[in-house]
This record gives structure tokens, sequence and C-alpha cells, in this order.
């Protein structure tokens, strides 16, 4: 026979023989769900949207001016670098102004020992002195109030880092009938009197009246 054939015919019985293995089909890919897909697969429906969190930005309301306001009965020391007879001690007076050579009266009250020092300055400035340089300092705070039941009622100097139990130590002391716990402050807010009830161990501002209640029993 012919080499052809004769090789067509070995490869004819060795299939028969089961000899020649067919290539294996191809093996399944395994897919990777994107977690949306994952979740939608749990949860039913489409897939679902994860929100990201808000970023909540926080808006303050505008804050009241910090530090110490001037109000009458304040001694404020002033001075004028280089103007010796502007430098002085100066109170501020009943209408919450000082009065000072060349420039008169200026308001005083509400404002901070720096902001009243610019107004000085610019008073100054309008042909008076030609670079003023002002500092404000304070000799002695304006006097708080003690009413109600105390030994000693009356108006006190006001001491650095004052509470109502310091004022009323200052006041000689709680009377038999009064109520310890609890007393009311009247303060000066913006040009307003404002009224709280406090504890004994709140902080005690200048020019702040302080009344201590009798207990009923």
């Amino acid at each position: 026979m012919r080499p052809a054939r004769l090789l067509i015919l070995a490869l004819a019985a060795l299939l028969a023989a089961g000899c020649v293995q067919r290539p294996p089909p191809p093996s399944a890919a395994v897919v990777v769900q994107p977690a949306a897909d994952l979740d939608s697969l749990v949860y039913g429906g489409g897939p679902r949207t994860v929100a990201a969190r808000p970023v909540i930005t926080a808006v303050a309301s505008p804050a009241p001016r910090s530090g110490y306001t001037l109000d009458s009965g304040d001694k404020l020391r002033v001075v004028v670098f280089g103007q010796d007879g502007l430098t002085n001690s100066y109170s501020v007076d009943a209408a919450g102004n000082i009065t000072m050579p060349l420039i008169g009266a200026v308001p005083a009250r509400g404002l901070s020992p720096a902001e009243l020092s610019a107004a000085i300055g610019a008073r100054l400035k309008q042909g008076f002195v030609r670079e003023p340089h002002v500092a404000v300092e304070i000799e002695s705070y304006r006097p708080f109030f003690i009413l109600g039941e105390v030994t000693f009622p009356g108006q006190y100097p006001f001491v650095a880092n004052m509470t109502v139990e310091t004022a009323v130590a200052i006041a000689g002391g709680f009377t038999p009938r009064a109520y310890h716990t609890d007393v009311v402050i009247s303060r000066t807010v913006g040009g307003q009197i404002v009224r709280a009830t406090v504890p004994v161990a709140t902080p005690v501002r200048p020019g702040d009246t302080i009344t201590i209640s009798e207990r009923w029993f």
C-alpha cells in the first residue's frame, strides 16, 4: 500500500480504540460581581447605590464679642506716648464717656480697652497729634452690688476671679434666713438688663447685681 493510505488507516484505528483524547471543554469563567451588583442580588431590585455621607459644614452664628467691655464706674489709665498732658487716669462717667483734654468726651460704654484706644487715636489724628500711639488699661473695675439676705448688702469693689460665694463672703456672709443654693444675677448685656437664676459657684462680672433670696422653711 501507499504510505499515505497506511497513515490514514492507522489514525482511524487509534480513534476507534479511544487513544486520542478530545481537548477538554473550556472551563467556566469566574465572574466577580462589583459590590453594588452583589447588594442588588441580596436586597433585590436594581443595583443599590450607596450614598456618600453628607459633609456637614457648621455655620456658626455670630458670636458675641469676647473680652471685657467698659461701662460707667470703670477707672482707666490712658497713655498717649509722647504727650504727657494727655496721659492720665480717667473714669467712665454716668453717660458712658471719658473726657480728655483737646478732644473732649469720648464714648467708652460697650467698647473694649483696645477699641477705646483706637477711638481716642482717631480723635487725636483730627488736627491734634500727627501719629498718636494710645494705650488704655483698666486701673479699677466698676463695682458690683449684692442685695437681699446677706449681712451687709450694698456696693463693693470688684475683685478678679470672683464667684457668687466670694461676693457673699465680702458682704459678711449669708443671714440665717438666706437661701444658699441659687441666687439671681442681673447683668447688662447689649444695653439690656438680663436676669438669671444661677448656682453660687457662678462667676461674677463687674457691674453685676446679685440678689440673695429668703428661704421659706
